[in-house]
C-alpha cells in the first residue's frame, strides 16, 4: 500500500475548477477528481491552521485535545496527566501517522515546516521521516517540489508508505514569482463579487477586511500596507481594480502549486505507482475570499474558512463521484482504521464514511460543530442548508452576537437572517448544547479552551491590537465605530472606566466627605 497525502494550505474549494470554479486553477487536482470521490460538504473541526492540524492528528476536537489558538495556553495541547503511560497517547496509535505506522506497517514520512512554523511539535508524532523544507512555511512550490521529487525518485518503487506534503502558495502574501504571470488577467471576477458588494465591505472594520489586508505585527495594528516582495499582494482593496489584484493573485498560487502539483505526479508515473497510489487531497483550511467581507484569511468559523476540499482516488474503490454528507477532515482516522482493517481507537471523536469510498452509501453527519479561537472566538453548526454562526470575541470586526446564513440561497454569507430566523438559532443552539456536553463529559475536564483564551485576553491574533486600531480609524476618518468597540471590549482598556462605575464612585466618595 502507497499513500500520498497532499495538505495544500489555504486552499478554498470555491476556487478548484472540480468544485465547480469558472476559472481554470487546478487541472492537475482535476484530473485526481475524476478518478475518486469528491466530498462538497467536508469540514475542519477547528480552525485556524495550527488547530486544524492538531485535530486531524489527533483525532479529537480541539475542545480535547485542547489546543485551540496561536499562542497562550490555548497554543498547546493538553497535558495527558497522571494517566500518560511510558509512551503517550500519540505514540500509541492515538495519532494519524503512528496509527499507520502501527496497525498498516506503514513507513510514515513527512514533507513540512509547520510544527515548526507554530512550535506544534506534537505534529511530528508517528512520522518516521521528517524532511522540513525550512522557511517556516513561507515556502513557495519551488523550495517544497525538488525535495518531494527527491524522495519519489528513491523510493516511490518501494511498498508501504504514507507520503505528507504541504504545499503553501494559496497562504497570504500571494508568493507566485513574477515571471509566471498571470494566467486570469482576461477571465471575469466571480459573479457575485460586484461594486455594490465591494461598497458594503468597505464599511466594515478588523482585521483583512478591505481597508485593513495587513498587520502590523511591531506597532500591533491593523493597517494597509504593502511589501515589494509581493507584489502580488495588496494593502488594501479600494476599487474592482484592487479587487482583481487580490483575486488573481490568490487564483495565481493555486495553479501555480497546482503545476507543482502535475510534476509530482508525472515523476510518481515514471517510478510506475501512479496506478496504486492511493492519492487524498486536502487543505488545513479554506479562506474567506469575500465571505462576512474578509479577503485573503481564515479568521473565522464560517463555511469560508472551515470548509475544506477533499478528494480521496482510492484504486479498486468508488470512482468519480461526489459526496455530499456532512463530514469532518477527524474523520479520517477512522475511515483509514476501517479500510485497514484495525480496530478504531476509543478516544478519536470521528465517525467513519468508509462506505462512501467502498460503496458510494450516504453516512454522513445531522451536522457539525466548528470552532476558531485564533482570530476571533466563535462556535459554529452546520446542519441542512444552515449555518449559525455564535461570537464571543468578534475580533474587532462587530459581527452581530448570532449570525445565520442560508447557505443554499447566500453561499458568501452576505446577509445574516438571524433575527427573522428564530427558531431555526434555537434548534442550532440545541446542537451547540449537545455538542458541547458531549465533548466535556468526553475530556474528563472542567475546562473548555475557547474560555481559556478568553480570560487570557481574547485571541491571539487580536490581543493588544485594539488601541493602535483605534488610533487608525481615527486617523482614517471612521472615528464612528470607536465607542461600539470599547464598548464591546472592556478589557482592552483597563484603565477606563465604566459609566456606572463611576456613579457609583461618585456616590462613595460623597458619602466619605460627608
Amino acid at each position: 500500500m502507497r499513500i500520498l497525502f497532499l495538505d495544500l494550505d489555504s486552499t478554498s474549494p470555491d476556487h478548484l475548477g472540480c468544485y465547480g470554479y469558472h476559472r481554470n486553477t487546478s487541472p492537475n487536482i482535476d484530473k485526481i477528481a475524476a478518478e475518486g470521490v469528491r466530498f462538497t460538504n467536508y469540514y475542519t473541526s477547528d480552525a485556524p491552521c495550527a488547530p486544524s492540524r492538531t485535530a486531524l492528528m489527533s483525532g479529537q476536537f480541539g475542545i480535547r485535545n485542547g489546543l485551540v489558538g496561536h499562542g497562550g495556553t490555548a497554543g498547546d495541547m493538553k497535558l495527558e496527566g497522571i494517566k500518560r503511560d511510558l509512551m503517550g497517547r500519540l505514540t500509541r496509535g492515538g495519532s494519524f501517522p503512528s496509527y499507520l505506522n502501527l496497525m498498516g506497517n506503514l513507513n510514515t514520512v513527512l514533507i513540512s515546516p509547520f510544527a515548526q512554523r507554530h512550535s506544534t511539535f506534537g505534529f511530528y508524532a508517528g512520522f518516521n521521516e521528517i524532511l522540513n523544507t525550512g522557511k517556516y512555511g513561507n515556502e513557495s512550490a519551488e523550495h517544497v517540489t525538488p525535495v518531494a521529487q527527491d524522495w519519489i525518485d528513491r523510493n516511490a518503487q518501494k511498498d508501504d508508505w504514507f507520503l505528507y506534503i504541504n504545499y503553501w502558495d494559496p497562504h497570504t502574501p500571494y508568493r507566485a514569482p513574477m515571471e509566471y504571470g498571470n494566467p486570469f488577467e482576461q477571465d471575469p471576477l466571480p459573479e457575485w463579487l460586484t461594486e455594490d458588494v465591494l461598497e458594503r465591505h468597505k464599511q466594515m472594520v478588523g482585521s483583512h477586511t478591505v481597508n485593513e489586508l495587513n498587520i502590523d505585527f511591531i506597532n500591533k495594528t491593523y493597517d494597509n500596507q504593502t511589501h515589494p516582495s509581493f507584489p502580488r499582494h495588496p494593502g488594501d482593496i479600494q476599487d474592482m481594480d484592487g479587487l482583481r489584484t487580490m483575486i488573481d493573485g490568490y487564483d495565481c498560487g493555486i495553479r501555480y502549486m497546482d503545476e507543482h502539483l502535475g510534476r509530482l505526479f508525472a515523476s510518481l508515473e515514471q517510478q510506475g505507482v501512479m496506478d496504486d497510489l492511493i492519492i487524498m487531497i486536502s487543505a488545513d483550511h479554506g479562506e474567506n475570499m469575500g465571505q462576512l467581507g474578509i479577503y485573503g484569511e481564515h479568521a473565522t468559523a464560517d463555511q469560508g474558512t472551515c470548509r475544506l476540499p477533499m478528494i480521496i482516488r482510492w484504486p479498486g474503490m468508488k470512482q468519480g463521484i461526489v459526496n455530499e454528507d456532512l463530514h469532518l477532515h477527524l474523520d479520517l482516522l477512522p475511515t483509514m482504521a476501517e479500510m485497514l482493517g484495525g480496530p478504531s481507537m476509543p478516544d478519536w471523536d470521528g465517525v467513519s464514511y468508509a462506505s462512501v469510498l467502498k460503496e458510494g452509501a450516504s453516512c454522513g453527519r445531522d451536522y457539525v460543530v466548528v470552532s476558531q479561537c485564533a482570530h476571533v472566538a466563535q462556535r459554529s453548526v452546520r446542519f441542512r442548508d444552515w449555518i449559525y454562526i455564535r461570537s464571543y470575541h468578534d475580533g474587532f470586526h462587530l459581527f452581530d452576537k448570532e449570525m445565520l446564513f442560508n447557505l443554499s440561497e447566500d453561499p458568501k454569507e452576505q446577509h445574516n437572517v438571524a433575527a427573522s430566523n428564530k427558531d431555526v438559532c434555537m434548534e442550532a443552539v440545541y446542537y451547540l448544547n449537545e455538542w458541547h456536553d458531549d465533548m466535556m463529559r468526553r475530556s474528563g475536564d472542567d475546562k473548555d479552551p475557547l474560555w481559556t483564551v478568553m480570560k487570557e485576553g481574547g485571541p491571539y491574533h487580536a490581543r493588544g491590537y485594539l488601541k493602535g486600531y483605534i488610533k487608525r480609524l481615527e486617523e482614517t476618518g471612521r472615528g464612528h465605530h470607536v465607542e461600539e468597540l470599547i464598548r464591546r471590549h472592556p478589557s482592552e482598556f483597563p484603565e477606563k472606566i465604566h459609566p456606572a462605575a463611576m456613579i457609583v464612585q461618585k456616590q462613595l466618595s460623597s458619602r466619605m466627605k460627608g
